[in-house]
């Protein structure tokens, strides 16, 4: 079976911020496999670009937290491409610290990565697609720490709570020609999750508390922002597209044994 034709980015350019790794890498790489054109920024070059069939992305050093180097990449786009038609604004995370010790600074430059940074890449991008007869599409990527408690990454999942409240906003600042939402993934098994739930037996035991039975991967969340920048989702603007699996096992039905494990 062919590619819908929803889903054919040809002739299309698409912005991943933070695309050369992770999550991000996954996402450049489904693009690509819908025959766009994908630009992905990061601070440091990769030794390989995001590749698949034959189609390579085109690597722009930037750094999202940074105004004139943001400037600097939407001036390249401009100059190069003439014109912008998607953006997955990506580009984000946070190390596990504890709240109580963190200090002030460690919290703003969270905040500033996940929350305002992303806020300028959207703003930069929707000057150029506000330009463009066709508009365009922001895609802001959440997480599932904004809707529950984040012990260990509290204004990391501050941050993506703002960023849900942004969406809503820009949505109806920037439409009908520009729309904006989110994708929030749930726990994803990237190449770090080692750092979060320890060995292969401590994903296998948190991936048991979800009702798809394992963590999500990059192609999962890649997929998601296939369709929702897509003319098949042209009437999501505003929205979030919770992506968990089903969710997470609450602690208190293993607590009191309501249901089996």
């Amino acid at each position: 079976m062919g590619l819908h034709s929803g889903l054919d980015y040809s002739g299309k350019v698409v912005l991943v911020t933070g695309g050369t790794k992770g999550i991000g890498a996954g996402i450049a790489l489904e693009f690509l496999a819908a025959q766009a054109q994908v630009i992905v920024c990061a601070r440091k070059a990769p030794e390989q670009v995001p590749t698949q069939e034959g189609n390579s992305a085109i690597f722009i050093p930037a750094d999202v937290r940074d105004p004139d180097s943001l400037q600097a990449l939407f001036d390249t786009i401009s100059r190069d491409f003439g014109r912008l038609d998607v953006v997955i604004n990506n580009a984000g995370g946070s190390p596990a610290a504890e709240a109580a010790s963190a200090s002030p600074r460690f919290h703003e430059s969270i905040i500033r990565l996940n929350l305002i940074a992303p806020l300028n890449v959207a703003q930069l991008a929707n000057r150029l697609m506000q330009a463009q007869v066709q508009g365009g599409c922001i895609v802001f990527i959440g997480s599932i720490s904004a809707l529950r408690s984040s012990p260990g990454t509290a204004a990391y999942g501050a941050a993506k709570a703002g960023v849900l409240s942004l969406v809503q906003s820009l949505a109806v600042e920037w439409g009908p020609k520009v729309r904006v939402v989110a994708v929030s993934p749930g726990l994803v098994l990237t190449e770090q999750a080692h750092l979060h739930y320890g060995n292969d037996a401590g994903i296998a035991a948190v991936s048991a508390g979800i009702p798809a039975g394992r963590m999500a991967v990059a192609s999962d969340v890649a997929n998601a922002c296939l369709y929702i920048a897509s003319p098949l989702a042209s009437y999501a603007s505003g929205c979030n597209l919770l992506l968990h699996g089903g969710g997470e096992r609450p602690a208190f039905l293993g607590a009191a044994q309501v249901l089996p494990t």
